[in-house]
């Protein structure tokens, strides 16, 4: 049995930024990190602001732990190819917000990205990936290191702890499996339903607190126009992809004509065009006889 819910993106514009609602928040980030997490507060950003043309194409949340890390998650519906660059974006702006002009250095703020992707963002088979900055020798292949002197005043392990560290869900290419607590999240993620024998952090929680029948009447008119917004951009994206396509097939279909009409004035015969254009013989003697009228 599973239970349908409202949409995460959703939820993170309209519920998911009240504190009572932290418990959901922390247990995904938990499951994802793999170490526990504690919301102190949600901070406000030019990242994280709502303007008139968000579209409810993007939805972006700016976290402080209890550590006094940073956490971006973003959300995106739709096909950006410079997808990654608007994460290195995001990350050095929210670094630059938060220092003050007479901070030290060794006050930059560690940074964790989130991307949420309902698109096939780069390539890639895999549906979760972790990236990281580390400084690897050109000819021993050895891994920068931190002192030990900055280990104990950084309270710092390895170089890569002080970079920022980058997070890619890509839910188009989970299938649907669940092997262990993250995939129920990705799950969640990708069909707005938790199963009832899911366990992972935060998503009994997200059961209670997310079910779209206890939405208020003007909740569920806003969640609904949502939905069929989501519904409307699917389509329009659909019809793009049909119209390209017919594009395509048409510059295709002239270009093979002007190629049967060249093979026939060197003498070539109609079923040897035929075989080197692949197209039905038919279509080629029909190319041929428009041809000669």
């Amino acid at each position: 049995m599973s239970k349908k819910l409202v949409r995460f993106d959703w939820a993170m514009k309209k519920m998911l930024r009240h504190k009572a609602n932290f418990d959901i928040l922390e247990g995904f980030l938990s499951e994802l990190l793999g170490y526990n997490v504690l919301i102190r507060q949600i901070l406000e950003s030019e990242a994280n602001k709502e303007t008139e043309d968000d579209k409810f194409n993007r939805v972006d949340i700016l976290i402080e732990n209890a550590n006094g890390e940073l956490i971006i998650i973003e959300i995106q519906s739709t096909q950006e190819y410079d997808y990654f660059h608007r994460i290195l974006f995001g990350v050095s702006k929210s670094i630059a917000e938060h220092m003050k002009e007479s901070d030290a250095y060794a006050q930059v703020k560690k940074v964790i990205s989130i991307t949420i992707a309902y698109f096939d963002l780069g390539q890639g088979k895999d549906y979760v990936y972790h990236g990281t900055t580390q400084f690897k020798g050109l000819h021993l292949g050895d891994l920068l290191g931190l002192s030990k002197k900055q280990q104990e005043a950084y309270d710092k392990a390895q170089v890569y702890e002080i970079f920022p560290e980058y997070w890619i869900i890509k839910t188009g290419k989970f299938r649907n499996k669940v092997n262990d607590t993250l995939d129920e999240w990705v799950y969640f993620l990708k069909n707005a339903e938790i199963k009832d024998s899911f366990r992972a952090k935060g998503l009994q929680e997200a059961s209670e607190k997310l079910d779209v029948m206890k939405l208020s009447e003007e909740d569920r008119k806003k969640y609904n126009a949502y939905i069929n917004y989501l519904h409307s951009i699917a389509s329009r994206n659909h019809n793009i992809e049909i119209d390209t396509q017919e594009v395509i097939n048409k510059t295709v279909d002239k270009t093979k004509q002007e190629v049967v009409i060249r093979l026939l004035l060197v003498g070539m015969s109609p079923e040897h065009i035929a075989d080197v254009v692949q197209l039905p013989l038919a279509k080629v003697q029909a190319i041929i006889k428009k041809q000669n009228k």
